[in-house]
């Protein structure tokens, strides 16, 4: 029994290490947008399928929509359970839903669930 606990908080641990900052940094694409419960269409809302963020080592934050590209900076919480865009004097918080090396979930109140998926650049 003992070997069984160890093993499910070894993996529990593993899987809670994936969730830094060094794994978010890079380029994400939107791949899915629901709120209050229904599915939203990225293409209406955006005009294009091609919505992105990129986060930089350095802080840096990068929106891209379409052609459109929107400058700021980011930071995660310190227990990763909070993601933090701070763009001019706003900052926006999202609760961190999921994330690992690939796929990436996160939810704002008033905005809703956004699910994003990592790109090679």
């Amino acid at each position: 029994m003992k070997n069984v606990l160890f093993i499910f908080v070894f993996l529990i641990g593993l899987s809670a290490s994936a969730q830094t900052s060094k794994e978010l940094i890079g380029k994400w694409q939107l791949v899915k947008w629901t709120k209050n419960g229904k599915e939203k269409s990225i293409q209406d809302r955006f005009k294009t399928d091609q919505v992105f963020q990129v986060f930089k080592e350095n802080g840096d934050f990068e929106s891209l929509v379409g052609e459109e590209s929107h400058k700021a900076k980011w930071k995660l919480s310190k227990d990763n359970s909070k993601l933090t865009i701070i763009s001019v004097i706003l900052p926006i918080e999202f609760r961190i839903d999921s994330f690992d090396n690939e796929k990436r979930v996160i939810t704002n109140a008033q905005v809703g669930t956004f699910e994003y998926k990592k790109v090679s650049e």
